[in-house]
């Protein structure tokens, strides 16, 4: 089955959607980085091993972020080579790109879905840690 004809627009629909997405990216890793900062501070303050752990998992966290951002700017630098090949009448070329682009979007996205799972398991650490205090009162 030969792949449907691309037209230059099709690309173009995907600017808004991985700009957005790109930006959401950018602030989780300031968010994050902020929130080591503050766990830096405080361990210099109060050394705890639970501190350790938490900047450990962070620390993953912002690779994953790194690495989301990266495929992302992947798909978008691809998307844009797409919509030239396009533009000079290199169909076939074109749509291998676009699925390119595609590819590493999808890649964003999953380490995205797993950058989330690691998020909410620290949170649900943390929830435990304070109903096992809310108990003892």
């Amino acid at each position: 089955m030969a792949p449907a004809e691309l037209s230059l627009t099709t690309p173009g629909l995907l600017f808004p959607a991985i700009s957005l997405l790109l930006l959401a990216y950018t602030n989780r890793y300031l968010a994050l980085a902020g929130i080591i900062r503050e766990l830096y501070e405080d361990y210099q303050a109060a050394p705890n091993h639970k501190i350790v752990l938490q900047i450990g998992n962070l620390r993953r966290r912002i690779s994953l972020i790194k690495w989301m951002q990266a495929l992302g700017i992947g798909s978008l630098f691809f998307t844009v080579v797409a919509m030239f090949q396009l533009y000079l009448g290199w169909q076939p070329v074109a749509q291998l790109t676009f699925g390119l682009s595609l590819a590493l979007m999808i890649g964003s996205l999953a380490m995205s879905l797993i950058e989330l799972k690691m998020s909410t398991e620290a949170l649900n650490v943390l929830l435990s840690d304070l109903e096992a205090l809310r108990e003892d009162d």
